[in-house]
């Protein structure tokens, strides 16, 4: 008893650590998409690229790669395509607002899904949830300037393209679930290959469409691009898609805070963001409101 009892507790702290390593891992996104030399539609599509075909070698290895029917290709062509929307509309954010307001935005995704629980699948409406709306928006007006006046067109934009980038992720969140329900049985190791890959193949035609290149122009944007694929796309999603059903949610929703929050910090040393006091409350604010709305009525 006393040595499964260890073993429990081992696996947890386990888990934990991955959560946390996974966390810090994708929290560089915003990072590697700042430092590559290369247009935001470009730096997704090579997110994926990398990431698809590092998993892809894996599934290989790991003798996955089993068809399933036109319906597991249709689903996983329109999660690849809304996370491919998702991606562009995020690092074109990255590049107009940086990588911690970028970062920050695109995690409102907590709010649609959960209005999407409450009008379409019947779950409870929260005290919590009604005040983490409010507090979302207040915070982020501390973030960006109280005066949404004074700010210019790249900055509007960039806010602008973040909460497109919400809203785009949570369909595909809805849409990936939709997936793996149907998929039951998969590991979701061999689902992020299949959404990647035809993520890829989606981001490619829009390269080709409005006349991008797929040059990489030097070494830095080749270690940046990798770095996004292999850590970002792969490794941290895999460190944290097996470590949650081991951690409690509402542990893990406060862990998974890492990422935005990390990515804030990234943005202020690397690249020498202005920062006041205003600011870094409006920071506080926003997590804490995308903590309650990620909450669900049990945790609450």
């Amino acid at each position: 008893m006393i040595i499964t009892n260890i073993s429990q507790v081992s696996k947890r702290h386990y888990a934990l650590g991955s959560l946390i390593i996974g966390a810090v891992m994708i929290s560089f996104s915003g990072v590697w998409v700042k430092v590559s030399h290369v247009t935001p539609t470009a730096s997704a599509f090579y997110r994926v690229f990398f990431g698809g075909i590092i998993l892809l070698s894996a599934a290989l290895l790991r003798r996955e790669m089993v068809w399933y029917g036109g319906r597991q290709l249709m689903l996983s062509l329109i999660c690849g395509l809304l996370f491919a929307v998702d991606l562009v509309f995020y690092h074109y954010s990255v590049l107009y607002v940086g990588p911690g307001l970028g970062t920050i935005l695109p995690n409102f995704q907590v709010f649609i899904l959960a209005i999407t629980g409450i009008f379409f699948f019947g779950e409870k409406i929260r005290l919590l949830f009604l005040i983490s709306i409010p507090l979302a928006f207040i915070g982020l007006f501390l973030i960006v300037g109280i005066d949404w006046g004074q700010l210019d067109q790249l900055n509007k934009t960039g806010v602008y393209f973040g909460l497109a980038a919400a809203v785009c992720y949570a369909a595909f969140l809805l849409s990936l679930r939709k997936l793996q329900s149907y998929q039951a049985g998969l590991s979701f190791f061999y689902v992020l290959m299949i959404v990647s890959l035809a993520a890829a193949a989606f981001l490619a035609l829009e390269i080709f469409r409005n006349g991008d290149t797929f040059n990489i122009p030097d070494f830095q944007t080749f270690f940046a691009l990798l770095a996004l694929g292999l850590f970002s796309q792969t490794i941290g999603w895999m460190l944290i898609s097996h470590a949650l059903p081991a951690v409690l949610a509402s542990l893990a929703g406060f862990i998974l805070l890492l990422q935005p929050s990390l990515a804030f910090v990234w943005d202020v040393l690397i690249f020498q963001r202005p920062t006041s006091l205003t600011n870094w409350t409006g920071v506080f604010i926003v997590l804490i409101a995308i903590y309650f709305g990620s909450l669900k009525p049990s945790q609450s």
